[in-house]
């Protein structure tokens, strides 16, 4: 065994911006999110739940977590009207307050450390069966200084389950969830390569969010 040490050189990591938003409407392939500002990500449920025999604390139970964010940006994608209840009527002419479509969402937060800065790594973050309740939006009298709006929708999810049978694939009795991590540190090259050429395309294919078990079966090899 060896003595505890801190602070070494190269170990100081931190998480800090994101980017590589790429929208998964239904009917479209994958197209990227210019704009993004914020993926603010806001999970809730899994309070602790504790019960009680003869007054002494004999259980201690988490309940149900669900993803939730908060997305924030200056503009959206075209192909995100059918998302945010907008439907088109006429070239030019549009109608909201139309059923809302659920969708996928892959973004991007950078790794750093105190050597290699940003540089590090990042984490692309995948996000399954989306369902997006547009903000409040102020339009402002024009002044001497632009101010773009900042547009912003609350995300909920509906978890998919994870596939617990195939070749190579074990989940055991892992929960569903709607959101997923890729780790650039952790990851093989080839995994790597794979999986970004899926999200955001390539010169052979159309940039598409993988299904959960496509997803599981890449990083299972």
């Amino acid at each position: 065994m060896s003595k505890l040490v801190w602070d070494v050189a190269g170990t100081r990591f931190y998480e800090s911006g994101v980017d590589r938003g790429v929208l998964y409407a239904p009917f479209f392939d994958g197209v990227a999110w210019n704009g993004l500002i914020s993926v603010s990500e806001a999970p809730t449920g899994g309070e602790a739940k504790p019960y009680y025999i003869d007054g002494i604390k004999f259980l201690n139970l988490s309940a149900a977590e669900e993803f939730e964010a908060t997305l924030v940006a200056f503009s959206k994608p075209q192909e995100f009207n059918v998302c945010d209840g907008t439907t088109k009527l006429n070239a030019g002419l549009f109608v909201t307050q139309q059923k809302r479509q659920f969708f996928g969402l892959s973004y991007r937060t950078k790794i750093g450390n105190d050597t290699s800065g940003l540089d590090y790594g990042y984490k692309i973050h995948l996000v399954y069966n989306i369902l997006a309740t547009p903000s409040q939006i102020n339009n402002n009298t024009l002044s001497d200084e632009a101010e773009p709006i900042n547009y912003s929708w609350n995300l909920t999810t509906t978890p998919p389950e994870l596939i617990s049978e195939g070749p190579g694939i074990r989940t055991f009795n892992f929960k569903p969830s709607a959101h997923f991590v890729i780790d650039s540190k952790l990851s093989s090259t080839a995994n790597l390569t794979e999986i970004e050429n899926i999200l955001y395309g390539s010169n052979v294919a159309a940039s598409r969010l993988p299904s959960v078990y496509e997803l599981i079966t890449i990083f299972a090899s």
